[in-house]
């Protein structure tokens, strides 16, 4: 199965993790921890193709890369 295409967003959450020297797991404790959702790589793999898009778990997203959906 081919994988999808990064969203210009999903570019920045990978661009964001490169410059603060973390890993995409770090990303996923850090979202579980501030949301108390369930969340995993596969999930986060999700988000960064446009296939999700949970409220709740991009601002989160947002928040913790300090970043903005869209920007």
């Amino acid at each position: 199965m081919p994988q999808n295409p990064l969203t210009p967003f999903g570019k920045e959450i990978k661009h964001r993790l490169v410059d603060l020297d973390k890993q995409n797991a770090w990303l996923i404790e850090e979202v579980k921890r501030k949301t108390g959702l369930y969340f995993d790589s596969s999930y986060l793999a999700k988000i960064m193709n446009g296939q999700q898009s949970s409220p709740r778990i991009i601002n989160a997203i947002c928040e913790i890369l300090d970043i903005q959906k869209g920007a």
